[in-house]
């Protein structure tokens, strides 16, 4: 079985230390870190999709028909 690859990146020492205050456990890979940031913005957004079409719904029964996809903008 091979290594994965890997690659160096240059961060702001602000981040690194943002990067520290997020790990789950003293361990925990930056690697790890920063997928499970990638996870939980996915699920965030998710969320925030899901929401959002639940309250298009109710804005269209209480107001009527109507693009209301981009209001949160406003």
């Amino acid at each position: 079985m091979s290594k994965p690859e890997v690659t160096t990146i240059q961060i702001q020492r602000s981040v690194l230390e943002e990067l520290k205050r997020v790990k789950r456990y003293q361990r925990e890979t930056y690697s790890e870190t920063i997928l499970n940031l990638i996870k939980n913005a996915d699920e965030t957004r998710e969320l925030g999709t899901f929401v959002q079409k639940a309250q298009e719904e109710r804005m269209k029964e209480l107001w009527g028909e109507g693009d209301y996809s981009g209001w949160e903008r406003a």
